[in-house]
C-alpha cells in the first residue's frame, strides 16, 4: 500500500487578460487569482487558493502541506481529502459583508466608505500576518485606530469609521467567524454640532441669493433653501428629489414631500407651505431633467450634483455674513422649530427620517430641554394668580 509523501506545493498566478504582468505566473503583487499546484503519486493537482493576495495563498499552501503531513501513512493517497472547507479570510469576510450591505439598498456613497475603510483594515491585518477574522485581537484594532488621525482629521469622521468597523465585526460574530467582538473604547467627538438659524440669519440668506446669482439660477437656489428649511430634507435628498415626490394631497388640501431618505432608506412624508411648493414647482420648470427637480442633468453620479449645490449654498452663507454656515443648518432649523412649538420628539424623529429616536435625541436633546424650560416658565407664571386667589379665599 502506497503511503502519502508530503508534496512541494507551488503558488502560481492566473492573470487577467489585461494584467500587465501576464507573462510572469509568479508575480506576487497584482490582484489576479492565486492558485496552487503540486504532484503526488505521479499525478499533478491544481487548486484555487480562493484569494488574490499572495500572503493568504501562502497560508493555503501550508494548509495543503499540513493535511499531507497529518495523514495516516497506512492510508492510500486517495483517502487524503484535499478540498476540506477552510475558514473565510478577512478579505473574503469583507466581500460577504459588503454584499450583505448592498442587499440592504444602501446608497453608493455609503457603500464606497465601507469598501474603502474595510479595505484599509484588511491590508493592515495582512501586514501583521493576520489573515482570518478569528485572529483579530483588541491590540490589532487599537493600533489600526491609531492610524486614523492622519486619514481622518475630524473626530466625527473617526467615530463614523469606528461604527462601520464595529458593524463588520458584528457581522463576523453573527456569522460565527469570530467568537467575540473586541470592544474598542468610544471616540469622543469634540466638534460643535451645527446650530439652527435664527429668523434674521434665515432671511439674510434669502436676501443675498439674487445678488449672488443671475435670475434663473437665483430662483432655483432660493427654492432649494426654502424646501430644505420647511421639509427638513438633507441636501442629498433635496437635490435628488424627483418630480413625482412633490405631491398634492387632495384630502388635506396641501402639498407634501413624499420620499425615502437615501442615507437610511427611511420613508418620510412632510407637508410644506403652499408658497414653498409654488417656488419648488417654479424651479422644476427651469430644470432640464424630466425626472428631477433640482438635479439638472439627472445623469452621472448624484454626489457630483450634490457637491455642486453645496458649493452654491456655501457661497450664499458667506455672502450673508455666515462664513461657517452649512446647508445642514436648514435641516436643524426645521427640527428645532418643531420642538420649540411643542411637537413631541418622537414625531420630529419620524419627520426627519431617523431610524431611531436615539439619533434625534443625540442631536436635539438640548432643544427639548429648552422647550421644557419655557413650559416651566408658563407654569410658574400661573402661580401669582393662584396665590392671590388662595389669599382671597382665606379672608
Amino acid at each position: 500500500m502506497q503511503v502519502v509523501p508530503i508534496p512541494s506545493v507551488t503558488i502560481f498566478v492566473r492573470h487577467r487578460a489585461d494584467c500587465p504582468r501576464g507573462r510572469d505566473e509568479f508575480f506576487k503583487n497584482c490582484k489576479c487569482s492565486k492558485h496552487l499546484r503540486w504532484s503526488s503519486d505521479g499525478k499533478q493537482y491544481r487548486q484555487s487558493a480562493k484569494t488574490r493576495t499572495w500572503s493568504i495563498a501562502e497560508e493555503r499552501r501550508r494548509e495543503v502541506e499540513a493535511r499531507f503531513a497529518g495523514s495516516d501513512p497506512a492510508k492510500p493517497v486517495d483517502a487524503v481529502k484535499l478540498e476540506s472547507k477552510s475558514a473565510p479570510t478577512i478579505e473574503r469576510a469583507v466581500e460577504l459583508f459588503l454584499s450583505d450591505k448592498r442587499s440592504q439598498g444602501l446608497e453608493t456613497a455609503v457603500l464606497k466608505k465601507y469598501e474603502r475603510e474595510l479595505g484599509r483594515f484588511s491590508g493592515f491585518m495582512a501586514k501583521r500576518s493576520r489573515h482570518f477574522p478569528r485572529e483579530t485581537r483588541l491590540e490589532d484594532l487599537t493600533e489600526f485606530r491609531a492610524t486614523w488621525r492622519v486619514a481622518y482629521p475630524s473626530s466625527t469622521s473617526r467615530a463614523k469609521v469606528q461604527e462601520r468597523l464595529r458593524a463588520f465585526l458584528r457581522y463576523c460574530y453573527e456569522s460565527e467567524m469570530i467568537d467575540r467582538i473586541p470592544k474598542l473604547s468610544p471616540i469622543k467627538v469634540d466638534e460643535a454640532p451645527t446650530l439652527p438659524l435664527s429668523e434674521v440669519q434665515y432671511k439674510k440668506l434669502l436676501k443675498v441669493v439674487p445678488v449672488e446669482f443671475p435670475t434663473p439660477k437665483a430662483s432655483r437656489v432660493r427654492a432649494l433653501i426654502r424646501l430644505m428649511r420647511y421639509s427638513g430634507l438633507a441636501i442629498r435628498d433635496a437635490v435628488t428629489l424627483e418630480r413625482d415626490e412633490l405631491k398634492w394631497d387632495a384630502s388635506a388640501r396641501l402639498h407634501r414631500v413624499v420620499t425615502s431618505r437615501q442615507k437610511t432608506g427611511t420613508h418620510v412624508s412632510v407637508p410644506i407651505p403652499l408658497d414653498v411648493a409654488d417656488e419648488v414647482k417654479g424651479a422644476m420648470s427651469l430644470n432640464d431633467s424630466p425626472r428631477y427637480i433640482f438635479w439638472n442633468t439627472g445623469t452621472g453620479k448624484p454626489q457630483t450634483a450634490v457637491t455642486n449645490w453645496q458649493h452654491d449654498l456655501r457661497q450664499v452663507f458667506r455672502a450673508a455674513g455666515q462664513p461657517d454656515g452649512h446647508p445642514h443648518q436648514l435641516r436643524d432649523t426645521f427640527a428645532v422649530r418643531l420642538l420649540e412649538q411643542g411637537v413631541p420628539l418622537e414625531e420630529v424623529s419620524k419627520l426627519l427620517g431617523h431610524t431611531s429616536i436615539k439619533t434625534t435625541e443625540k442631536f436635539y436633546a438640548q432643544w427639548v430641554k429648552a422647550r421644557q424650560d419655557r413650559l416651566d416658565a408658563l407654569v410658574v407664571g400661573t402661580w401669582t394668580t393662584q396665590v392671590v386667589d388662595d389669599a382671597m379665599s382665606t379672608r
